[in-house]
């Protein structure tokens, strides 16, 4: 029934807008109550309504075109929208409290498959999970029905005025609200904005430089800074080992807020090269890889997330083709943030992942969930040491760890608690407050410290260690613990530790991890057998050595995927728009100036140099050992891509591929797994569908190739050993079948239909004693298997 639309049958509107606000300012009290600051609170109240007001307006064309059209369903229509708002808030709350940071432009950066597993990472899954969910829209409704039962005794144009001096209030206070006291959705669709805009900035602008790679320089310019500090036989290349620790941030370590966690760690502060100063170029892990192995740009989301990736080089790369063998070592799945298509593309020897530890080892336990993110840090060095060969090539490893992060569970949890108990009771008791709320995650420190601490024991008995060289570091401050400011976050520890050192160190010098790679080649190419470049193309200068603090770089920070806001400048950090001076102790004052002025200028260089490298592919134009995508595709392909997978995510893709074979469509299906397998190599599923299509159509070679592949990536994955027995069984290669057969059951996978196919091969090449052997093991677990006591009478015929 259409109505003609006044002010005051619309009331209804202002009294759901308002309903909305009282939501925020609830959720907003309820967040900072722990941590109550009057001025916060203030600030956000006034966010919080000019949030709602806001939205008010952006709604009130739909409200009245629903009032318009059907009167009694408007404001129906409206509350559940703002419902949902209501209950996205509480979202984002949730989210910020347990990160300490608002969502923002990242939510643009990760897939969809990634934020699933970040999320099931640390969520525990209980009806408590949910309460909250269910309660907010009760209050929302609630409120609203309230405002209609006392009407009459509202004074809406007041209500209105009130709303309304807020949001002016709000505007003109704008310059002092700092994103923490920002409403959430508010953060997050301005952040989203600025992220789009910064981007267009720096896209527009990326066209103005004087060479076409400007990067490259001289190989010269790179000094040798390392030298000094080691004793070099010039005829043997020393091994080089990466340890990237998850979430070890300076804060935990040494004289950090929250020390006393890492003796082992602590312990080599003396024995090493350590800079106290040192900064990850990222504040989660998909920088870490790409910023220590290639000092490298960001891209817009992060470098890994490039597709195709612009060719470049590595220390990966570069040791490669010197003769180094070349290893990835993690616990969880290497495809997650694409780190094993920017090792792949490196053209790394092996990587080692969640799919090849096998039995043995003992994953982490999963959560509520059933969500596990992998093997714990104990599990990956004993893996890496099994692993290592002693043969007469030099090495690179790299080791990520990955305990510590949500959800901080590992082994003998309960022994490392009452460790952290005992430590807690030499501490004063506003120190044991600060500490309690934490336990479970110092615990999880003590434990990668020990762990780290083994491995080091377990290497030093090695022949090998003695030429050596191990660098360790945080890929990232750890989130979960409060920080005291947003340069705390990318503030991480740094060691080179060796028995090849001559002298140690204690730096105070600021240096970041993109500064790595350019010294590391620089000190081997000078002092080692390895081919000197003649250029390099790296993003930043090198390591700087000298001990008294200070800074000579300027470093970009990518806080999270799709957001470039932080920069060191000197002894400056530029972070949201204000300026920050930095002192000897790495602590954050705000400041002003004609310097602000100079810092956003060279920003927004960097900015425009990032987007020009990244979406023209111009960091280098000879790259060694740089391998382009597996799979490429001309613009038909495209089109056909496109227009199939609208929507989709990964695993759809992978269902409508393999409904396209069953239907014989198999172009489009292989079409499809190749798209898949660029972003995700490792997803077996797809890989043994693209082999069983090329079988079906007769292309056994390629179909062997391919299965071969999902073995080597992932040899405890069943499917791929029985498919690739039906492409022996059916091209005629029945020794290969037995050869493939065993190696499935010594990889202890018991599968009946691969144990029967192993059988029936046995059978075909006239080895009937191996093929009774191993029926009369299935029948004794299924002993009226029909077709088992089949087969067996055929062997008898």
């Amino acid at each position: 029934m259409k109505s003609k639309i006044n002010y005051k049958n619309s009331l209804e509107y202002l009294y759901s807008t308002l309903s909305l606000i009282i939501i925020f300012c609830l959720l907003s009290l309820i967040e900072i109550f722990k941590n109550f600051e009057i001025q916060l609170f203030a600030y956000k109240v006034l966010n919080d309504f000019f949030t709602g007001m806001v939205i008010g307006i952006v709604f009130l064309p739909l409200y009245i075109l629903l009032k318009y059209i059907k009167s009694t369903a408007a404001i129906n229509v409206i509350n559940v929208i703002f419902c949902i708002i209501a209950l996205i808030q509480l979202g984002l709350i949730g989210y910020s409290l347990t990160t300490h940071i608002n969502l923002g432009a990242d939510l643009l950066g990760y897939s969809m498959s990634d934020m699933y597993t970040t999320v099931t990472a640390s969520l525990s899954i209980t009806f408590l999970t949910f309460l909250p969910f269910i309660v907010l829209p009760i209050i929302y409704f609630g409120l609203t029905r309230l405002f209609k039962r006392f009407n009459d005794k509202i004074n809406s144009k007041i209500l209105l005025g009130v709303i309304l001096l807020f949001g002016i209030v709000n505007l003109i206070l704008s310059s002092e609200i700092k994103p923490n006291a920002q409403n959430k959705i508010n953060f997050l669709l301005s952040d989203i904005i600025r992220a789009k805009s910064d981007n267009n900035f720096a896209t527009e602008g990326s066209n103005t430089f004087k060479t076409e790679f400007p990067l490259e320089q001289a190989s010269e310019t790179n000094k040798d800074v390392l030298a000094p500090f080691f004793n070099i036989d010039k005829n043997k290349n020393p091994n080089i080992v990466f340890i990237i620790v998850e979430g070890l941030g300076s804060d935990f370590t040494d004289e950090g807020e929250y020390s006393g966690f890492t003796p082992y760690l602590d312990s080599l502060t003396k024995k090493s090269l350590y800079w106290k100063n040192f900064v990850s170029n990222a504040g989660r892990t998909f920088g870490a890889l790409p910023s220590l192995m290639g000092s490298l740009p960001f891209g817009e989301n992060g470098f890994m997330e490039l597709n195709p990736l612009p060719k470049h080089n590595s220390l990966i790369s570069i040791l490669k083709s010197n003769g180094y063998a070349t290893n990835y070592y993690c616990g969880d799945e290497s495809t997650f943030d694409r780190k094993s298509n920017f090792l792949e593309s490196n053209g790394i020897d092996k990587i080692i992942d969640i799919n090849k530890f096998g039995p043995g080892y003992e994953m982490t336990k999963a959560n509520s969930g059933g969500f596990s993110w992998g093997y714990p840090d104990a599990e990956i060095y004993r893996k890496t040491l099994s692993e290592l060969k002693d043969n007469n090539k030099p090495r690179l490893d790299i080791i990520m760890t990955l305990t510590n992060h949500e959800p901080f569970d590992f082994p003998a949890r309960k022994e490392y608690l009452q460790k952290v108990q005992t430590k807690l009771s030499s501490k004063s008791n506003s120190e044991k407050n600060k500490f309690n709320e934490y336990k479970d995650i110092f615990a999880c420190l003590l434990y990668t410290d020990n762990s780290l601490k083994n491995f080091m024991e377990a290497y030093s008995k090695r022949a090998d260690y003695a030429n050596t060289i191990f660098i360790i570091t945080g890929d990232h401050r750890l989130i979960p613990v409060p920080q005291k400011d947003n340069l705390s976050r990318f503030h991480v520890p740094f060691y080179i530790y060796s028995p090849l050192l001559k002298k140690t160190a204690v730096i105070k010098s600021i240096s970041a991890h993109t500064d790595v790679t350019p010294s590391l080649v620089s000190f081997l190419t000078n002092n080692y057998r390895l081919n000197k470049l003649d250029k390099t193309t790296w993003i930043a200068q090198g390591l700087d050595t000298v001990r008294e603090f200070r800074n000579t770089h300027s470093i970009p920070l990518m806080r999270y995927k799709g957001s470039i806001n932080d920069y060191i400048y000197k002894e400056y950090f530029y972070s949201d728009g204000s300026v920050f001076k930095i002192d000897e102790k790495f602590n954050i004052s705000e400041t002003s100036g004609d310097i602000q002025e100079t810092i956003k200028s060279a920003f927004n260089d960097f900015k425009r140099l990032n987007s020009y490298l990244t979406t023209k592919n111009k960091i280098t134009n000879t790259a060694s050992n740089f391998i382009k995508p597996v799979y490429e595709f001309n613009k038909e392909e495209l089109a056909t891509i496109k227009k199939l997978t609208k929507g989709l995510d990964r695993d759809q893709i992978f269902f409508l591929a393999r409904d396209l074979a069953f239907k014989k469509e198999r172009a489009n299906a292989k079409l499809l797994c190749n798209y898949i397998l660029n972003d995700l190599p490792n997803y077996g599923d797809v890989r043994t569908l693209k082999g069983r299509i090329l079988a079906w159509d007769g292309d056994y070679k390629n179909a062997e190739k391919e299965l071969l592949e999902v073995i080597d990536r992932t040899p405890f994955y069943t499917d791929s050993y029985l498919a690739l027995m039906d492409v022996y069984w059916w091209s005629g290669q029945n020794k290969k079948a037995v050869a493939i057969g065993k190696k499935a059951l010594s990889n202890q996978i018991s599968d009946p239909k691969l144990s029967y196919k192993v059988a029936q091969a046995y059978k075909r090449i006239n080895n009937s004693k191996e093929a009774i052997k191993i029926i009369d093991s299935l029948l004794t677990v299924d002993s009226g298997n029909k077709e088992y006591l089949n087969f067996k009478k055929s062997i008898y015929k």
